[in-house]
């Protein structure tokens, strides 16, 4: 019935929780939604072509660097 304000405030407090809330989820899906359109552009550029044969080269260095032999060397004497 209204009579006091704190009735009727929990409606539109919890309602404006609800905007809030639907609204992040909006805006975090915008965001992932841009993200992925930026990566799949820096993909598509000469950068994201060079950055992906640098990491290929990097781990294809890494697997064939170290093949049981100690990193360094140490010598007694």
């Amino acid at each position: 019935m209204g009579w006091c304000a704190c009735f009727s405030g929990g409606n539109a407090k919890q309602r404006r929780i609800e905007e809030d809330r639907l609204a992040s989820a909006e805006a975090r899906a915008k965001a992932a939604e841009a993200a992925q359109k930026r990566q799949e552009e820096f993909d598509k550029s000469a950068a994201g072509r060079a950055a992906r044969a640098q990491i290929q080269a990097m781990q294809k260095q890494s697997q064939n660097a170290n093949k049981g032999e100690p990193v360094l060397k140490w010598q007694m004497g």
